[in-house]
């Protein structure tokens, strides 16, 4: 069992452990000379108590790891496939599948789909998957799945993994995996990374280096999983982009079956529609406005510009909270991720959160009135001044054609 421990004899209680911990997680109690070092339950094992302790009496004992396991028979690339209530693979697992080739060529092994479907369905769903990049799919076909309930599904990827010990497992960061990745990192006691924006090995090393924005985008931080198997990450969708289909390629599909003591805790007892319009996820071309546009008078112009285009309206998290734009419009870490072919940005200066939301965009044009603004840095094309000057020149050269 891990833990902090207290050698009672050596503590002097000084109290320095408890200055140095953020969480609580230790206090000093008792009268000298029986003063003494005491764990809290708000003790998270961070370790800043024993390196602040003078005499050596805190120490830190944790659970064995996999550090005795052959880290090195762990091997291939997994992409958790998520299907939509049709039964048709969703987006993202496209185009994770297409980021895992790549991570794949310089790990020199193999690309394996996880697929679980409701029973006696086509195969339409396994050769979309080998279409895209798949070496294999392994594939469950069980009513089980069908109802989408994460702890059927941990109970049986977790099964698979134990018995072909992938080394990286990818998930799209949906709702459903969100829920889902959690439950196996828990129960395979490894790490998992949530909403990724960069994926990339570690050449020295062999590690997967999984990048997330942190301390509210701020900052970039890098996560790595050395002793642990597999190393998971979830990520949005929009970030990568999707390879085009190949329906050349070949690849193997296996299926394997549901340990029949696993039951689901889920009923579906109605299906409501969602909302119908398109996700600005999808779109192929984006116009993404910030507060450069100046005001809300200004909406009009920028939505004639959009249709000119036959764009889709994005936009940051400032016209969102200011009411100009609904949440649904949001481009970013905290709104929705886009890779469209074409994305036009409007006054937005580019911070790190909303770049990361964008960072699957093929071709960015950037307008902006300060040269110095971050969002330059992402762009193909930059233009220097008002942006609601260029977009009304836009329309007028638009409209004359």
């Amino acid at each position: 069992m891990s833990g902090l421990l207290i050698d009672a004899e050596a503590c002097v209680g000084c109290g320095r452990c408890v200055r140095a911990c953020a969480s609580g997680g230790i206090v000093v109690t008792g009268e000298r000379p029986n003063r003494c070092a005491h764990v809290t339950d708000s003790c998270i094992l961070c370790g800043s108590c024993v390196d602040a302790c003078p005499v050596g009496a805190l120490s830190i004992e944790r659970d064995k790891t996999q550090t005795d396991i052959d880290l090195s028979s762990y091997r291939d690339i997994w992409v958790f496939a998520q299907t939509n209530s049709t039964g048709a693979v969703l987006p993202v697992a496209f185009e994770l599948l297409g980021r895992a080739r790549e991570l794949a060529a310089q790990r020199e092994c193999r690309v394996v789909a996880v697929l679980g479907e409701a029973s006696d369905v086509d195969d339409a769903a396994a050769n979309a998957l080998v279409a895209h990049g798949a070496d294999e799919v392994l594939r469950c076909q069980d009513d089980r799945l069908e109802a989408n309930d994460p702890s059927v599904f941990a109970h049986w990827i977790c099964a698979l993994a134990r018995e072909y010990r992938p080394e990286v497992i990818l998930y799209g960061a949906t709702d459903f995996g969100r829920e889902l990745a959690p439950g196996i990192a828990v129960r395979l006691q490894t790490g998992l990374t949530a909403d990724c924006t960069v994926l990339e090995i570690d050449e020295k090393t062999g590690l997967l280096h999984q990048t997330r924005p942190a301390f509210g985008g701020n900052l970039m931080a890098t996560i790595m999983c050395p002793a642990h198997r597999p190393q998971m990450a979830t990520v949005r969708p929009g970030i990568f982009c999707a390879p085009e289909a190949d329906a050349n390629r070949t690849g193997k599909v296996t299926d394997v079956e549901l340990d029949a003591a696993v039951a689901s805790h889920v009923r579906v007892v109605e299906h409501i529609p969602a909302d119908s319009q398109a996700s600005i996820a999808e779109a192929k071309r984006l116009l993404v406005l910030g507060r450069g546009i100046g005001s809300k008078k200004n909406l009009p112009v920028m939505r004639r510009l959009a249709e000119l285009l036959g764009a889709e309206i994005g936009c940051t998290r400032p016209l969102v909270e200011a009411g100009w734009l609904e949440y649904r419009h949001q481009v970013g870490q905290t709104g929705v991720s886009v890779a469209p072919e074409l994305l036009i940005s409007l006054g937005v200066s580019g911070a790190i959160q909303h770049l990361a939301g964008i960072s699957g965009a093929q071709t960015v044009v950037a307008v902006n009135e300060d040269a110095d603004a971050p969002i330059f840095n992402a762009a193909q094309y930059a233009v220097v001044g008002d942006c609601v000057e260029v977009a009304q020149r836009l329309i007028a050269q638009l409209e004359a054609r």
